[in-house]
């Protein structure tokens, strides 16, 4: 995968480092690199879905899952 900046790379290789992920879910015990992957992994366990659909009303945890979904109403780039 190429990086257009070093820090990217940087922050990529920490990612998948598995002595660098400080944060911690409370209640699974999973850790990440960052603290907004941590808020983010943490709606699974408090059922949080933010993000709603303006055709059909279903509702995701994750942007881009709702933005996955978008598709299936003929909206948006197709991913092939």
């Amino acid at each position: 995968k190429g990086f257009s900046l070093p820090t990217a790379l940087l922050q990529h290789q920490r990612s998948h480092s598995t002595t660098a992920k400080p944060y911690q879910c409370g209640d699974c015990g999973k850790s990440f690199a960052w603290t907004s992957h941590l808020d983010r992994h943490r709606r699974i366990h408090m059922g949080e879905k933010p993000y709603r659909c303006g055709d059909c009303g279903k509702s995701f945890s994750q942007s881009s899952h709702l933005e996955r979904h978008q598709r299936v109403h003929g909206g948006g780039e197709q991913p092939w």
